[in-house]
């Protein structure tokens, strides 16, 4: 099958209107292309850099439709967007990724079976759909993180169980706002060495690239910060690689697919979850690689040639949450952070800070991935003044 490239001055349609579809949209603003985008929340991050702004909820299957009308392609930056909206933006233009992927990626349970299907490699888990099968998980694996098989990311919906005397507030933490029980995914606890990432890039052509691996860093289940290229062992690296080009092939993504995964430290390494869009862990693609994730996810669904990943300089993040504009009581003080050599900063434009609301990052480039982290924590660390 052959594709036409879809060529600067057209229009991209990005499903989601948050820090993602805003950093996306600046940099297909930046290759010429127009950009629309749908989000529920009329003040979205994304509205300042689009043309256009589709202001309807993610299940609305109409106004996706609406969206795509409008435009030459149509791609999305988070996996709420319900699969019947991208099938109906998909009678009006191409949508990538489509429907199939996020039918799998969106659901957990589903995601681990298609995982484990095809052969990579998981830590071991189970289903339980009831407080009695959350009890026999809990049993059997012990120390475990329960997780709604729908919605919820950066930490929601997902609690962990120290023992089988854990369950019950944990089924009750666990369900739904309408207080009806919600089927989870329950997975074994891991001795961890490391977590990390591999973003990969494939055309609907079929031509892929892989970035090097991120080295992530989680607080109470968040990332805090993130840092390109991984300081990890070469034969880790491959590994990493080639799990998640042979996950994206598999999958048949057309876009950007995040593949987390966990180094146990007994060697295994192993897959945790996907995303296929944009990920928090290479935002430091803008600073450390000739072509950033941005740039690349419009390359990769306009199908055009894809940008170079390579790593030119080492470079890290910081992610910025509400808490520190809450608990310093007003602005932090962006003038000290800005004073550490080689650092950058990139706010999202939201205008309600909120505690654990990602509200922007600092970056830092360094000659080498422990000096670029430390220059990052010490721009971040700079932006509380001193008492």
């Amino acid at each position: 099958m052959t594709f036409a490239p879809i060529l600067p001055g057209a229009t991209i349609g990005i499903l989601g209107g948050g820090q993602l579809g805003r950093m996306a949209a600046m940099a297909a603003r930046t290759l010429g292309y127009s950009v629309h985008a749908l989000d529920p929340d009329p003040d979205c991050s994304a509205k300042p850099v689009v043309d256009r702004l589709v202001t309807a909820r993610f299940d609305d299957a109409e106004a996706a439709a609406e969206l795509a009308r409008f435009c030459d392609v149509v791609t999305l930056e988070i996996e709420q967007i319900a699969t019947a909206g991208l099938t109906a933006a998909s009678k009006h233009a191409p949508v990538r990724p489509g429907a199939s992927v996020l039918g799998i990626v969106q659901d957990r349970s589903r995601q681990k079976h298609w995982l484990s299907s095809h052969d990579f490699p998981l830590g071991d888990y189970r289903d339980a759909a009831t407080e009695d099968e959350l009890h026999a998980a809990v049993r059997e694996l012990g120390a475990t993180f329960a997780k709604a098989t729908h919605g919820g990311y950066d930490g929601r919906s997902q609690v962990r169980i120290a023992d089988a005397s854990g369950v019950p507030d944990a089924w009750r933490a666990l369900r739904g706002n309408d207080g009806r029980a919600r089927p989870l995914v329950v997975e074994q606890a891991l001795d961890l060495e490391a977590e990390l990432s591999v973003m990969v890039a494939r055309r609907p052509s079929g031509d892929m690239v892989a970035y090097a691996p991120a080295l992530n860093h989680h607080e109470r289940q968040v990332l805090s910060w993130s840092v390109i290229p991984a300081p990890l062992p070469p034969d880790i690296v491959r590994r990493a690689g080639e799990i998640a080009c042979g996950i994206a092939e598999q999958l048949g993504v057309e876009g950007l697919l995040a593949v987390e995964m966990f180094l146990v430290r007994d060697g295994r390494l192993l897959v945790n979850e996907l995303a296929p869009r944009p990920h928090n862990s290479y935002h430091e693609t803008e600073l450390a690689c000739a072509t950033s994730q941005f740039e690349q996810l419009a390359r990769a669904v306009c199908d055009v040639p894809l940008g170079d990943p390579s790593v030119l300089r080492p470079a890290a993040i910081v992610n910025l949450f509400g808490d520190l504009w809450l608990d310093g009581g007003g602005t932090p003080a962006f003038d000290r952070a800005l004073a550490v050599r080689g650092t950058r900063l990139h706010l999202y434009g939201k205008k309600e800070p909120r505690a654990g609301r990602k509200m922007g990052h600092v970056s830092a480039v360094g000659a080498t991935a422990e000096e670029a982290l430390a220059r990052a924590r010490d721009a971040a660390a700079r932006l509380v003044e001193p008492k």
